[in-house]
């Protein structure tokens, strides 16, 4: 009975991608923040930066992979690609974006569900006012299928069975939304912690967002 407990309590196998372009401050202040002691890697997967991106993150101690020809999914699975190809791949990945360094303090807590509870999918939700795109997408998410998230932002902790099982498909900025919708088909549990309000964070277009929320509703 103790060895069994003890198996349980072994701790999980955590993972960080960074998708990134052109995002060599921000990038060196949230690979410095990062919680090491708790991750066995950090990937950045540099969309094709022309500023010194790579070089901030290899200086960091992270693997860097290249995707040059796509927007933030294609780096999403880029990354995705390269953990399904290792002899152990993770139990959990954390998704965060190169403009959001506030977050990087909020990872255990965004893995605290996953560990210790048994969620699939965890969303970290900014503080502050929503933008009036933001408000949109979840309304329209309510509106459809019946889950209200609390936002979109690209802070997020996953199962990594979770993840292939969504068979994730976008290349571009839908890819946020995509997940979103896709785990709310397949039922997963899904859980949200609050983050930090990083100030200078970019606004993602809604387009992609809008045409996954339809494009998913009419399918069975």
């Amino acid at each position: 009975m103790q060895t069994e407990y003890a198996a349980a309590r072994v701790p999980p196998l955590i993972d960080v991608v960074v998708p990134a372009c052109n995002h060599a401050d921000s990038l060196s202040t949230l690979l410095g923040a990062l919680p090491y002691r708790i991750l066995r890697s950090v990937v950045v997967v540099d969309r094709g930066s022309t500023d010194r991106t790579a070089e901030v993150a290899r200086d960091a101690g992270a693997l860097v992979l290249r995707e040059p020809n796509g927007g933030y999914g294609a780096a999403c699975l880029r990354a995705q690609a390269h953990f399904s190809g290792l002899p152990r791949v993770p139990d959990i990945i954390v998704f965060v974006a190169a403009d959001r360094p506030a977050a990087a303090a909020a990872i255990p807590a965004l893995v605290e569900p996953i560990a210790e509870r048994g969620m699939e999918l965890v969303l970290g939700i900014e503080s502050g006012r929503r933008r009036l795109g933001e408000q949109l997408v979840t309304r329209l998410i309510d509106t459809v299928y019946r889950h209200r998230w609390s936002g979109v932002g690209p802070v997020r902790a996953v199962r990594f069975p979770a993840l292939i099982a969504l068979g994730m498909s976008d290349r571009s900025d839908g890819w946020d939304v995509e997940m979103l919708v896709r785990a709310v088909r397949l039922g997963l549990s899904c859980d949200e912690v609050a983050l930090p309000l990083d100030e200078d964070r970019e606004a993602k277009p809604i387009g992609r967002a809008i045409l996954h929320i339809l494009r998913h509703a009419t399918t069975r």
